[in-house]
Formats: C-alpha cells, structure tokens, sequence
C-alpha cells in the first residue's frame, strides 16, 4: 500500500468537499492518506469584509505569502505521491498554498515527488495553475495529473454570484441566476478519480512519469477565457506592484489605491471582459486555430478526453 500526502486549503468548505470524494476511494482501497490542512497564523476571514478582500490582492499576485503555523507532520516523512488542492485568488494560488511552496518544510515534502495539483474556483484558473507548476518545480517536485472543477454557470452570471457568496457567505439562487460555486453532482462524481488513482497506484504508476488520470475529463478549458485570463494578468502584474508601492497590507495609507483599483476591477468586469468574449466570437473562425492550440496546450497533462469515464463513473 501506498502513501500519500494530501495537502488541502478550503476557505468555504467546497474543495475540502472535493476532495474528501478524491481521498475516500483511496482510504477504501488500502492506500495510506495522511490530510494536511494549511492554517494561517493569521486566518484569512469568510465571508470576506471586502477591505479586507481587495487589500490581499497585491500579496496575491506577488506571491508574497505570510506564513503558516508548523505542520503536523516532519518534513522528512516519507511519502509516494503528494496531491494539493486550492483555491484561486486574483489569478494566483491561494495565499496558504503559495505559503507551503515557500516554505522549507512544504518543499521538503514534494521533492523528488509525482505530484497531482486540484483546483475548484470559478472558471480562470490558468495562471494560477503555470504559477503552481513553476513553484513545484521549483522545489523538485514532478507535476503528473491536473483536476479543474470549475462553477459552469455562464460567466457574466458568475460575476455577480461568486462575489456575492465572497463577500457575503450566500450561494444559493439570485435574482434567477444558478447558485454560486461548483455543482454538487460535479463534486460527488470526484470520486471516480480517487478510484482510477487506487488502481495507478496499485500498478505502481505513480513511478511511471506518465499522467495517471488521462480519459476522465480531468480539465476542461475554455480557450477564450484563456486568452482574457493572460490580458488580466498582465494588468494585475502592474497593479500589484503599484499598491505595494503605498504599504504594507492592513496599512490606512494604500487603501485610497485599492479603492481605485475596486474602480478598476468593476469596470474591468463589466465592459472589457464581454467584450474581449464578443470580438473572440465575431473573430471564431479566424482564431481557431490558435484556440485549438491553446486549449490542448493547456489540458495536459490529464486532459478532456472521456475514455475512461465509463469504467470509473459511480
């Protein structure tokens, strides 16, 4: 039997709903699982005061994570698979999981490690994904499989719905549009990876170097999303470095910028994103290949396909 270190970070609750459904199979199977939960020294509140949200923005996309109380684990413990789960934050990981790259003890954990990355957020979650990749690289670690679980409510109702559940706790149905956050029968069909990884890992996959979760339409990409994803980071990248530039987070004297960038944030929300997706649309046939490109660029390395989907569904 395996061991395997599960890293976890789950402000509202969601993905530690996913990945339990990840975890049981393994457990039901034999595998050893030893669940890590990230706990700040500062906790990161929920719902979020929205001074509060907007002002680890910069930190965020800095990736300059405050850090965490100590494990509860060596960080010489032996394991044969790591798999950490997180959240996006501002196009980047979640504070907490930047935090255990950072640190020693994290980076000791995953190196030398196949390593499977888990994220459920809204629906960009790309450059937050190239960030992981580098930092677990970064550590030594060998980045094998990606799952994405993504809200599939249309993206201009997101827009208000996922705001919404940040800031005020609420995810239910609004003002006709679908509850926020991803679908329960998504989460509850998690499991059919948790079952395909006991069969890789009693084949000893883990050691092969090849994705061990290919045909289970692990990620999805929307290519055009991508493309406003890049465009947005750019911006964030300038942003950030410009609020830092006035303080420290919590300090008085930069929240005058961060009320400018809220401006900007929304603005951005409302008229420059449609309308990204409206010229991709009115330009499809002409960009298509570059999005075909792109989106099998970015699945890999588990993929979309479904060929395995039959065997492993419940």
């Amino acid at each position: 039997m395996k061991n395997v270190l599960v890293v976890n970070y789950s402000q509202t609750g969601q993905l530690a709903q996913i990945t339990a459904q990840l975890v049981e199979p393994l457990r039901a199977a034999g595998h050893r699982v030893h669940l890590e939960t990230l706990v700040p020294e500062t906790a990161y509140p929920w719902p979020w005061p929205i001074i509060d949200f907007v002002d680890a923005f910069p930190e965020c996309v800095q990736l300059d994570a405050p850090p965490l109380k100590p494990l509860s684990i060596a960080a010489d413990t032996p394991f044969d698979l790591v798999i950490l789960t997180y959240q996006v934050w501002y196009l980047s990981p979640a504070l907490p999981m930047t935090a255990f790259l950072h640190s020693p003890a994290g980076r000791q954990l995953i190196h030398g490690k196949p390593v499977i990355t888990l994220v459920a957020c809204r629906n960009m979650w790309l450059s937050a994904q190239q960030t992981m990749q580098h930092l677990i690289g970064e550590a030594g670690g060998q980045l094998r499989d990606h799952l994405a679980f993504t809200d599939q409510g249309h993206p201009l109702a997101t827009f208000i719905t996922t705001p919404r559940w940040v800031l005020t706790g609420r995810r239910d149905r609004f003002l006709g549009l679908p509850a926020a956050g991803v679908a329960a029968e998504e989460i509850r069909q998690a499991s059919r990876f948790g079952r395909a990884l006991a069969d890789a890992l009693d084949r000893d996959e883990e050691k092969s170097g090849a994705a061990m979760l290919a045909g289970l339409r692990a990620v999805t990409v929307n290519a055009r999303l991508a493309l406003s994803e890049r465009a947005g980071q750019r911006a964030f990248r300038v942003w950030s470095k410009l609020i830092r530039a006035f303080g420290k987070r919590g300090q008085w004297r930069r929240r005058p910028i961060l009320l400018i960038f809220t401006l900007y944030l929304i603005t951005l929300v409302l008229t420059v994103v449609p309308l990204s997706l409206l010229l991709q649309w009115l330009f499809s046939p002409l960009l298509k290949p570059r999005l075909d490109r792109l989106k099998n660029e970015l699945e890999q390395p588990s993929g979309s396909q479904e060929y395995n989907l039959e065997k492993y569904a419940q």
